[in-house]
């Protein structure tokens, strides 16, 4: 026999065979790995990287627009993007996978750990160890003889005024205290899946749509009002709220008064007067929108989210008429008449407008314009605006490049309308064409396009407002939770928990504590016990240990 073996040891020169698992053990070792919190932890970690890429990219449901633009910009790429679900991250199935894996994960966590802690608050506190010199906090004091019978009694009223539980055996207190650490850090992960159930909840049954309104025109609350249209999984086009909105007037104040500070020009207010209707029937209701005061509506909020002129112009086939005074005046039938958005491209609103035109005759033409609210010019003789409002009808200037051929409209093919595919047009003015841009001013007079191609006129200038009309169910929810996990953080970082036992011994009274964790009050509770009961300390843990 090995002599480094016991006495006992029973040597067993066979193979050990293990158990075949089965599905059902594989079962609940997946299932115990994916509850656990380190895995958590890992999918909350991966949650948060993988909604990286919707802050990187832009994503169809919150910017169509700048999808369109990025497959433009970089069609081979963005294919590619496309095909993992990059431009709808928040909607794709890897996202999705590890939002709701995530989801088990936390209840599974969270589950078990509440029903111990309920458990653990409906019994008593442990009983009293049998040697308290182990504890990271100890002290022995001396009773007086007239206090010793009481002094478990004592003991105990003091430790319930520090709100302990506590139980009085025949020669020892157990006191403990600070469940609400556990109570917290439970209401934390229990809040977390709450957020998770809510976010999800919204997003199923949430809209959002995108409408840019020019001055006098409405907007009825329906799929076919919408400029674009995200809706959620379960979402219902019978519960859009029937109301309608009038764009009466956008205005925007700026700073003219620090322009010793650079500040000149600075819009420090912007402002949306709307009428709106709840019914067709209703009176119109006057309200104003600002950008961090949307208004709200039943069913629905309306933000503003961005601003910039509208030329009216109009497209003649016809020469411009010019009159006895030496005025040129636009003349019917028209071949495109009305107000034009135009994309802001710098802080004084030089703005860039693309108007198509399919039905001019005799040949269809593109317009590549831009719109200067103050003219100017810059040192290289380039035009640009040098203040973002028109301060005249002779200050606002609209410039023209002409392009002519087929426009690719009657292809099926969608295309963005703030954009001109020029590839096989032919240019007629601008650039290095050798004919000057046709320029035109507000209210002025109309200009004959080249090539005879007709007349076009700027008869008038206005405003429009790009307007988000969002509705979402869970927000509130969401908000409830995010507060609740934020109260049971704190609770779980804030509140101790904390053991405290007095024992009667025939040498004195001992005093000890133990806590979950660090906790440097111990020291000073022990001592402060034995103050309040009068005891002449004997030894301490220090003392003992030495």
């Amino acid at each position: 026999m090995d002599s480094s073996r016991p006495s006992d040891h029973v040597s067993n020169e066979t193979n050990v065979v293990s158990p075949e698992i089965g599905v059902v053990g594989w079962l609940r070792w997946i299932w115990r790995s994916l509850t656990s919190m380190r895995t958590a932890l890992i999918l909350l970690l991966l949650l948060a990287a993988a909604a990286i890429p919707g802050s990187v990219y832009p994503q169809r449901s919150a910017d169509p627009n700048g999808v369109t633009s990025y497959f433009q910009q970089n069609p081979d790429l963005a294919k590619f993007l496309d095909s993992i679900q990059l431009f709808d991250v928040y909607s794709s199935v890897w996202f999705s996978a590890i939002y709701i894996l995530l989801f088990i994960s936390l209840i599974g966590c969270v589950v078990p750990r509440a029903i111990v802690h309920a458990k653990a608050m409906a019994s008593n506190p442990p009983a009293t160890p049998k040697v308290l010199q182990r504890m990271p906090s100890y002290l022995v004091g001396k009773a007086k003889k007239s206090s010793r019978e009481n002094i478990l009694v004592d003991a105990a009223q003091l430790l319930k005024k520090e709100r302990y539980r506590v139980v009085v055996d025949v020669d020892s207190i157990s006191a403990e205290r600070g469940y609400l650490r556990e109570t917290g850090n439970l209401l934390f992960h229990i809040s977390l899946i709450g957020v998770l159930v809510a976010v999800g909840f919204g997003g199923a049954f949430s809209y959002s749509g995108q409408r840019l309104l020019v001055e006098g025109d409405t907007f009825v609350n329906n799929l076919a009002g919408y400029d674009s249209f995200s809706p959620g999984a379960f979402f219902n086009e019978n519960n859009l709220p029937p109301f309608s909105m009038t764009l009466d007037k956008f205005e925007i104040a700026f700073d003219n008064n620090t322009a010793h500070k650079g500040n000149t020009g600075t819009p420090i207010d912007f402002r949306a007067t709307v009428s709106t209707k709840l019914t067709p029937g209703s009176a119109p209701v006057t309200s104003v929108i600002r950008v961090n005061e949307p208004l709200e509506l039943p069913g629905t909020k309306v933000y503003l989210t961005g601003n910039g002129y509208a030329p009216v112009v109009a497209f003649s086939d016809k020469q411009c008429k010019t009159l006895p005074s030496g005025v040129r005046i636009i003349q019917g039938p028209f071949a495109y008449q009305g107000a034009v958005p135009y994309l802001p491209q710098d802080a004084n609103y030089t703005s860039l407008g693309v108007i198509k035109l399919p039905d001019a005759k005799p040949n269809q033409y593109g317009v590549l314009s831009f719109f200067y609210p103050t003219a100017g010019q810059l040192p290289t003789g380039a035009l640009t605006s040098i203040y973002p409002a028109a301060i005249s009808p002779q200050s606002s200037l609209l410039t023209l490049n002409v392009y002519e051929g087929n426009l690719g409209l009657d292809s099926g093919i969608p295309s963005n309308v703030f954009s001109l595919a020029t590839h096989g047009l032919k240019q007629l003015s601008g650039g290095k064409t050798g004919v000057a841009p046709v320029k035109l001013y507000v209210k002025g007079n109309a200009e004959n396009l080249p090539n005879h191609m007709g007349c076009v006129a700027f008869t008038d200038l206005k405003r429009f407002a790009s307007l988000d009309i969002d509705y979402n169910p869970g927000q509130g929810w969401v908000l409830l939770f995010a507060l609740l996990a934020l109260g049971g953080l704190i609770l779980s970082l804030l509140v101790p928990r904390r053991r405290v036992w007095v024992k009667r011994t025939e040498d004195g009274v001992e005093v000890a504590a133990l806590a979950r964790g660090d906790d440097p009050a111990l020291e000073r509770i022990v001592k402060e016990i034995a103050e309040e009961l009068g005891l002449k300390a004997k030894s301490s843990k220090k003392e003992a240990d030495a």
